[in-house]
């Protein structure tokens, strides 16, 4: 098939004051850029939507580098190589790397990765067996160090991340409660992924809860969220607890941010241990990781759940339901053919 001569991609317009808006995005179309020697040209077919990419609009950089105005938007993708300048990637071939939000891009070489098509549909690569996945393997394991007969709990536990948190906490034998923002989330997290348990943070008293399902205290906390269920959690920690912190997606989109930590005198008699941690701080280990995450897929002892956006034009309005709770499981954008 020949190459177009132009592309769609979508740009960040302006920076959000509080609340992301759709009017941020801007969507463009400008010339298939060319490769040089040693890189390498993709399709883009699959494109994730990750709460992390809210940071990267604002002014300040945190962690990573900021978008700037006029500059297209951060994003996981997984595609399809059609232009080939370097010996280890050949047309055809499927790679998962930082793609962008848009069709056509030279992705940096650093973390592209080829993956197997013929093994899981490729949308996996950007989710259970790609960023997503290797987030709660590592943060869980790694970070919250669970033991057997341990209570686990996992904020947006029907999310990407949280729901693979909360199936292998089970695998290490621990007993977990999630905490998800209605009851068809929360029963899909009993019924189907088969926690023990799930708060029900709109209706419930989250401290009544806890106290309910996590009797002898929180041992091991994988928080995505931040804000009241945060609170609830130092209120209610065992001895020796640990926290992996991996995202504050309620605290995402506040106008302004709030500066200090919450609740750390309850830090001092659990003797608590709360720690941050980035998914490529562990990048070397993928290979090991991947491997023991396809064997409990293939064993059925890990399930997911994808939630679409068609077409990469109605990726900002994916967005914006991301922060507003409304998708269900990994939000994934079709960019193009073999998206599935």
């Amino acid at each position: 098939m020949p190459l177009p001569k132009t592309h769609r991609r979508i740009v960040l317009a302006s920076r959000p004051d509080g609340m992301v808006s759709i009017d941020n995005f801007r969507l463009e179309e400008v010339e298939v850029p060319e490769p040089l020697p040693g890189q390498v040209l993709v399709r883009q077919a699959v494109m994730s939507l990750d709460p992390y990419m809210r940071g990267r609009m604002n002014s300040v950089a945190t962690y990573a580098p900021n978008i700037q105005i006029g500059e297209v938007m951060t994003a996981g993708g997984v595609g399809e190589v059609v232009v080939s300048l370097h010996p280890d990637f050949n047309v055809g071939d499927f790679v998962e790397g930082t793609l962008g939000w848009q069709e056509y891009s030279i992705p940096g070489l650093q973390r592209l990765r080829k993956i197997d098509p013929s093994l899981a549909p490729i949308s996996t690569a950007n989710g259970v067996l790609g960023m997503p996945g290797m987030t709660a393997y590592f943060g869980l394991l790694h970070v919250g160090e669970p033991k057997p007969g341990e209570t686990v709990v996992v904020s947006a536990a029907s999310g990407a991340v949280g729901a693979i948190v909360g199936q292998i906490a089970k695998i290490m034998g621990c007993r977990v409660v999630g905490i998800a923002g209605s009851e068809a989330k929360c029963h899909y997290v009993v019924e189907e992924l088969g926690f023990d348990a799930c708060i029900n943070y709109k209706t419930d008293n989250l401290d009544a809860a806890l106290k309910e399902h996590a009797s002898r205290g929180v041992d091991v906390y994988f928080e995505n969220v931040g804000g009241k269920i945060y609170d609830a959690i130092t209120r209610n920690l065992a001895i020796g607890a640990r926290i992996a912190v991996c995202g504050g997606i309620a605290e995402y989109n506040l106008p302004e941010p709030e500066l200090v930590p919450r609740n750390t005198r309850f830090f001092i008699p659990t003797r608590a241990r709360m720690q941050g941690f980035l998914v490529y701080d562990f990048y070397h280990l993928w290979p090991e990781a991947l491997k023991r995450m396809s064997g409990w897929i293939l064993e059925g002892r890990i399930k997911y759940r994808e939630d679409w956006v068609n077409g990469l034009e109605n990726a900002p309005a994916g967005f914006v339901r991301l922060f507003e709770g409304e998708n269900f499981g990994k939000l994934l954008v079709r960019v193009g053919p073999d998206s599935n």
